[in-house]
């Protein structure tokens, strides 16, 4: 357990971290060597080196023959760390592989701790018994007490929120284009944008649908919803939903409420299982569900949980249905009439961060000799402004295709629609577009042109976007294009997995979780009361782990412990993944992105990849059997 416990810092976490081998001061060898002696200095075992070679330390029991001095013997070993009640450490001048002469007159070991039948017992050398709470919490107090001394302050500092993550390795030095969506991708916008998309779809509900004026008084709340949320559309409820499709509990809101775990099973044929593939549909726009994707959906949430709020506090009667339309038709106004161009466009500083970041990135793409194209959904005026704020008015120098208001989704599954090209002034000119040339703008079209015009397929492209259904779905699914998934929270959750509280208490997490795993055959009533103990303790942890991302649902990335259902998305449309585009100035143009090979649940983690490299902790294999 000692060892492994820091291992669940990184696999626990989420399972494609990176880290930067060099960046570490030990090397692995020196770092194992040591933390060897130290752990079986502490448990006073007898080192690896000292062992039979032939012994399986994956196993918890195991005999192996061989002769000794003339002599036969055989030898046995038990793993020390799950002995029953009554027994305590072997003695430190005793090694863990004892040699028995095959001697007829030596008395059988009794079998069973008290309460438990069908366990092997040694023998020591003060057989004095224990009673079942002393000997559960003696095991609980040294697992706690060597899981706060295996990670040291610091211990996973040297995570980086501007690396780049793969779920599939890709390769650099193959990629000739660079594909790129603009909002949140190109252009990253500050909060203050998503305040004003609220306040005006809010005034929307009031004046042009007629909702009450009581509804002003709901200010934005900027860390109220998480990306990636369901909406039960009918019922009226904000959720997270894990990669099963089950509703984590704790995580459902009606309003600014949240609505109790039994209501909610009640409410669900008792049950927390949602069927998403009838109810929600491929992208997450089903009659029932709605998946929230895309960071402009924050505000939209928001007004949702508002709105419903407004009506229940004072009981007024309103059908959830229309609620959610009207809603869904004010945000939509405030992008369909242009006013969130309008005010970016009127204060390009306050809104637009990061353009010198995107500047350098396009820069070294285009002296590298990569192709670059730009495919989004927003207008050309917008762009041209955004871009020319962000690299200069000679923006479209470095790309060899321009398409605004492309309608994705569509535009990747659409092979109608032709390309319009743009005048200067952004005029729809009539000319059938028989090739795509650089300096030119385009509007609409579809993928299946623009692959026969271009002649830029499979894993040759690279395309980056913030949505995994409208940006980079289809791409991967139908197309065979890279792909790579812009996702800001990821600066934050970053900072947050380093910090000391939350590796402490997720270890602990992990830890608790594997001896309640161990330890429950001990069925007895006085064992039931302390296994009650640990489970609401349990249960306080995982609170407190979730509520350190946000206090209503949490991570984007997990459950509980589960991957949420925006994860499993994540991982499955995106080849790799990053907090901004300005990541890949962090790595040179042949470089190779290989993803983290976690272990399957049969799997123990026996490579260096698996473990916490911020702390270097060695997993033994005798340990690994412990650890869930």
């Amino acid at each position: 357990m000692l060892a492994s416990a820091c291992l669940l810092v990184s696999v626990a976490i989420f399972s494609s971290v990176y880290i930067l081998h060099s960046s570490l001061t030990m090397s692995f060898k020196a770092v194992g060597s040591a933390l060897t002696r130290t752990l079986w200095t502490r448990g006073q075992r007898t080192p690896p080196a000292a062992r039979s070679p032939k012994v399986n330390r994956l196993s918890t029991t195991c005999r192996v023959s061989g002769k000794q001095q003339g002599c036969d013997k055989t030898k046995s070993c038990s793993s020390d760390s799950d002995k029953p009640s009554g027994e305590g450490p072997s003695p430190s001048s005793e090694p863990p592989h004892r040699c028995t002469t095959a001697d007829k007159k030596r008395p059988k070991e009794p079998v069973g701790a008290p309460g438990v039948n069908g366990v092997r017992r040694r023998s020591y050398t003060s057989a004095a018994p224990v009673s079942q709470s002393t000997y559960l919490w003696a095991r609980y107090n040294d697992t706690k007490r060597l899981v706060h001394d295996i990670i040291p302050p610091g211990a996973c500092k040297l995570l980086n929120s501007s690396t780049i993550y793969a779920n599939n390795e890709v390769d650099l030095a193959e990629v000739d284009i660079y594909g790129f969506d603009y909002d949140y991708t190109l252009a990253m916008y500050s909060n203050a944008l998503e305040k004003m998309i609220y306040n005006t779809a809010r005034n929307f509900l009031i004046k042009n649908f007629k909702y009450p004026e009581g509804i002003q008084i709901y200010d934005y709340i900027p860390n109220f919803a998480v990306r990636g949320l369901h909406y039960d559309i009918q019922k009226g409820l904000l959720m997270k939903i894990d990669a099963f499709h089950y509703i984590q509990a704790g995580t459902v809101y009606r309003g600014l409420s949240p609505v109790p775990d039994d209501e909610v099973r009640q409410l669900y044929g008792g049950t927390f299982h949602i069927p998403l593939q009838q109810d929600s549909g491929f992208y997450g726009k089903g009659p029932k569900i709605k998946q929230f994707m895309d960071i402009f959906s924050i505000p939209e949430m928001n007004l949702l949980a508002a709105a419903n709020d407004f009506f229940i506090s004072n009981d007024i009667d309103y059908d959830p249905v229309h609620l959610f339309k009207d809603v869904s038709e004010a945000v939509g106004m405030v992008h369909l009439q242009g006013y969130m161009y309008k005010w970016v466009m009127g204060d390009l500083d306050k809104y637009i961060l990061r353009g010198e970041e995107t500047d350098a990135v396009l820069h070294r793409l285009v002296n590298k000799g990569k192709k670059l194209f730009l495919v989004t959904n927003s207008p050309f005026s917008f762009v041209n402004k955004g871009m020319t704020h962000m690299v200069g008015k000679n923006w479209r120098d470095f790309f060899d295709v321009v398409i605004v208001q492309a309608e994705k989704p569509h535009f990747f599954t659409d092979c109608i629609k032709p390309f319009r090209r743009l005048d200067s002034n952004g005029d729809l000119q009539w000319e059938k577009i028989k090739s795509l040339d650089k300096g030119e703008i385009y509007k609409q079209g579809n993928l299946f042109d623009f692959l026969r015009l271009t002649g830029w397929t499979g894993s040759k492209v690279l395309y980056f976007g913030d949505h995994l259904y409208s940006d980079l779905a289809d791409l991967m699914l139908r197309h065979g294009w890279r792909t790579a998934a812009i996702v800001p929270e990821l600066e934050r959750e970053t900072k947050v997995v380093s910090t000391d509280r939350y590796a402490v208490s997720l270890t602990w997490l992990q830890a608790l979780t594997g001896l309640m795993e161990r330890l429950q055959t001990h069925r007895d009533s006085e064992s039931q009361k302390i296994f009650e103990e640990w489970q609401q303790e349990r249960e306080e942890l995982r609170v407190m782990t979730k509520n350190l991302f946000n206090p209503q649902f949490g991570s984007i990335f997990r459950t509980c412990h589960n991957p949420t259902y925006f994860s499993r998305r994540l991982s499955r449309f995106s080849d790799i993944y990053m907090a901004s585009l300005s990541c890949l100035l962090n790595y040179d143009e042949s470089y190779t992105f290989y993803p983290r090979r976690t272990p399957l649940q049969h799997e123990a983690p026996l490579w260096m990849d698996q473990l916490c490299t911020g702390c270097m902790k060695t997993p033994f294999l005798e340990e690994m059997s412990h650890i869930r």
